[in-house]
């Protein structure tokens, strides 16, 4: 089974390794998109994999970290692109959650999707 959870933020980045000229070079914001997906089994007691506050507890510290802020000054996300920031979050939830995918959308129509390394 796989549940997620759903989390938004906004901030600003600028990215730093595109060609020049490149728009996404300038500073700009997104309100982005932030879907938790873990995986396992169902309790067969509770009728649950894990309870959504469960998610939201985990992924707290790292909304903390990013809502409102400038990525690129983030430890980590010097080059905060989609994928980057994706493998970013994994790196800090899979401690902690059974982890099966974390999407990123910066826009309505443009995100990317990491399961990990394997």
């Amino acid at each position: 089974m796989e549940i997620f959870r759903e989390f938004t933020f906004e901030a600003a980045h600028r990215l730093p390794n595109v060609p020049p000229g490149h728009k996404c070079a300038r500073l700009h914001g997104h309100s982005y998109r932030i879907e938790v997906h873990v995986r396992g089994e169902v309790d067969p007691g509770t009728g649950w994999l894990m309870d959504f506050a469960e998610i939201k507890a985990a992924f707290k510290p790292i909304l903390d970290q990013l809502d409102h802020y400038y990525l690129n000054e983030v430890p980590g996300l010097e080059n905060p692109t989609s994928e980057v920031l994706a493998k970013w979050i994994w790196d800090r939830l899979i401690v902690s959650l059974p982890l099966s995918a974390i999407l990123v959308r910066e826009t309505c129509t443009s995100g990317c999707v990491y399961r990990g390394e394997n």
